[in-house]
């Protein structure tokens, strides 16, 4: 379906996706976001195997399958409460109930971060593993599930861009307000899908670059997550330039680009420590 919009020449198509893979009534079904989340710990999980293979991780296959789960819980309650506390606190005020109505949508990356890192930690004292060996692990699987999650995004017809007139731009429905006329509805950026080559190819094609090619795991742990943290807050802003703010700005930026000074700040003190501990060994 395309849409001419404004009397110029080009055409935009009108995003029309359904959520659902499969859907038995209004609200019930399996959604492509379900199915995202699914899809990359799955590859993260088979990743994880193949380190171990190769000698490069200290976790053993069923280890590996347990970690996957614990990150899963962190991810998803992470998440979950990460986008309330960071971008719907009146609306958690206001109805507390919201955070149990997952399928209305609402997971926050920054928030995921912060339950990776406690599920990270619980897991490591409890199985007397280094946490910076099993951080850097996560990180270099990391961008798989980032990748999903946002073409699952686009597919929601969620977080869209900003208001563009490029010949790839798409007319997001919902971005306009309730009784807009449809031919006045503005094109957008899809900056789901420049999120999800950027915070996912481009992140995983660094993390795997950096693990496979180099010794930075073996030698300084804890470096190539401090690297992926910083990354990921680079690719994030610069895709905070073409997506359209979802939640009042803060100190002038995004949300998204200021909650990512807080990972830059945490990957510089994280590679700080790895080089120090190399020195000190």
């Amino acid at each position: 379906m395309t849409h001419a919009y404004a009397g110029t020449p080009p055409e935009y198509w009108v995003h029309d996706l359904s959520p659902f893979l499969i859907q038995f009534n209004e609200s019930i079904g399996i959604r492509y976001y379900g199915l995202a989340y699914l899809l990359g710990f799955v590859a993260a999980g088979f990743l994880l195997f193949l380190y171990h293979r190769a000698g490069r991780s200290a976790l053993t296959p069923p280890a590996s399958i347990d970690l996957i789960f614990a990150i899963v819980v962190g991810v998803l309650l992470g998440g979950r409460f990460g986008y309330f506390l960071l971008y719907r606190m009146d609306t958690v005020l206001r109805d507390p109930l919201s955070l149990l109505r997952v399928w209305e949508g609402g997971m926050a990356s920054h928030g995921g971060f912060v339950g990776v890192a406690l599920a990270l930690a619980w897991f490591a004292r409890s199985r007397q593993l280094s946490l910076l060996h099993l951080g850097d692990l996560i990180a270099s699987v990391a961008p798989v599930g980032l990748f999903f999650g946002r073409v699952a995004n686009f597919i929601n017809g969620e977080l869209w861009g900003r208001v563009s007139t490029v010949p790839w731009a798409v007319i997001f429905p919902q971005s306009a307000a309730p009784g807009t006329h449809p031919l006045l509805i503005e094109p957008r950026h899809p900056s789901q899908l420049y999120a999800a080559v950027l915070e996912g190819l481009v992140l995983l094609a660094f993390a795997q670059w950096r693990f496979w090619k180099t010794e930075c795991v073996q030698r300084t742990p804890g470096r190539l997550v401090g690297e992926f943290l910083i990354a990921y807050s680079v690719v994030r802003v610069i895709s905070e330039i073409f997506r359209e703010p979802d939640a009042a700005l803060l100190f002038g930026l995004s949300r998204g680009s200021f909650y990512s000074l807080f990972l830059v700040a945490g990957g510089v003190v994280l590679i700080t420590f790895s080089q120090r501990s190399q020195r000190k060994a």
